[in-house]
């Protein structure tokens, strides 16, 4: 194998990504706004520090940003279906039967009050009550890479309720206002239906926690691993009657035979090595399934413990739940390369079309990075073997 195959420089940027612009330009219908699309794409990828529309029209040669501009805008195209394509792009090159599907939400910090979506809200991503908006995304992740392929902007009531508001972002008359698991419920079940490849589903404690988004994936017969908080209320019934407990209480009576040291996943310092235990839930439950309470506890801090919900086949080794919860992380990195790199956080549309037109844009780009380094991998690893030539036989 040469340098050039298993250190990437053999790969054909540009027949790529002339594909994936041509795959995307169905969506529109005129040329100016396909020509707008691929300068955007070829501007997310370019080494710009900010992707502006002053600064995506320079690099693309234009004068004006008016073009960048009224991709975002005034142009008559679908998001939605482009995501539909982003998607399906993004599975082609990931799919797998051993893939996750993985929600989270990230937050956009904003000046003012005109944005669409935007007002003091939690951040986790600054870990604040800030002003900002908030999105929901779903990624999905496999032995191959991982990228987003779902987008979906949080609107918080007041704006829901707010008619004028509405009206000046664009806000489309059906759009509700909707908790963040029902969001990320709708996503799922969208992804699900779409035929999506997935092992299992990830998410913290946002999602987790929410009794409907579980029953929803029991009912498909799709495995989870969601993380809940340490006083999550769990209510069984024993022999002794109906009882009530939290992950937290049920952690502290495990005996230290209970746990076990399993890896989650590769940091940047190798295998990320924790203790984990579980306890089965005595509930009704599909045949061939089964209910877990997982518990991850750190080998250097007994204290610091993580709680998970996890619905399983019954035949899943601790080890596989364990490898499991431990891919959360991969949609966090999928959100620092969109944001660092290609300019996640960059939008500045106020409208409700211009924030999932620039997000799912953006998702173009991160998928189209993704498809290369899954190909990398395919050409590397599905390489047969060289046998090593036999040494000389002594005379």
């Amino acid at each position: 194998m040469s340098v050039s195959e298993w250190s990437g420089s053999g790969i054909s940027w540009e027949g790529e990504l002339s594909a994936l612009k041509a795959r995307l330009g169905m969506v529109f219908r005129r040329s100016e706004a396909r020509e707008g699309c691929g300068a955007f794409i070829d501007g997310l990828l370019s080494g710009i520090e900010r992707k502006t529309g002053w600064l995506l029209a320079e690099q693309a040669g234009f004068g004006r940003p008016w073009r960048i501009q009224a991709l975002l805008g005034r142009s008559q195209w679908d998001a939605d279906r482009l995501r539909d394509i982003v998607c399906d792009y993004a599975i082609e090159a990931l799919g797998d039967r051993s893939g996750v599907l993985v929600v989270d939400e990230t937050g956009f910090l904003k000046k003012g009050t005109h944005s669409v979506g935007v007002a003091r809200q939690y951040s986790g991503t600054a870990g604040r009550i800030e002003n900002c908006q908030i999105g929901v995304f779903v990624a999905y992740a496999s032995r191959f890479g991982q990228t987003l392929i779902d987008r979906r902007l949080y609107l918080p009531e007041a704006w829901a309720k707010d008619q004028a508001r509405r009206k000046a972002a664009g806000i489309p008359q059906e759009t509700e206002f909707l908790t963040k698991p029902a969001m990320a419920r709708a996503m799922l079940a969208e992804a699900l239906d779409r035929g999506v490849p997935c092992a299992w589903v990830l998410a913290d404690a946002v999602y987790g926690g929410d009794y409907q988004t579980r029953r929803m994936l029991e009912e498909r017969r799709q495995p989870y691993v969601l993380a809940v908080r340490s006083n999550h209320t769990l209510r069984m019934l024993t022999d002794q009657g109906l009882l009530q407990t939290d992950p937290k209480e049920m952690a502290g009576e495990l005996p230290a035979a209970a746990w076990a040291a399993c890896p989650a996943g590769e940091g940047a310092k190798g295998l990320r090595l924790y203790h984990w235990a579980r306890i089965a839930l005595p509930y009704a439950v599909e045949e061939g399934y089964a209910r877990y309470v997982l518990i991850r506890k750190s080998r250097t801090d007994p204290h610091a413990l993580s709680y998970y919900l996890v619905f399983a086949p019954a035949e899943a080794t601790l080890a596989e739940l364990a490898g499991a919860a431990g891919l959360r992380w991969t949609i966090e990195e999928c959100f620092q390369r969109a944001k660092d790199d290609l300019g996640l956080d960059h939008c500045e549309a106020r409208s409700w079309h211009g924030w999932h037109r620039h997000m799912t844009l953006v998702m173009a780009a991160a998928a189209f990075l993704a498809k290369l380094g899954a190909d990398l991998r395919r050409a590397t690893c599905g390489k047969p073997n060289e046998t090593s030539p036999n040494p000389p036989i002594a005379a």
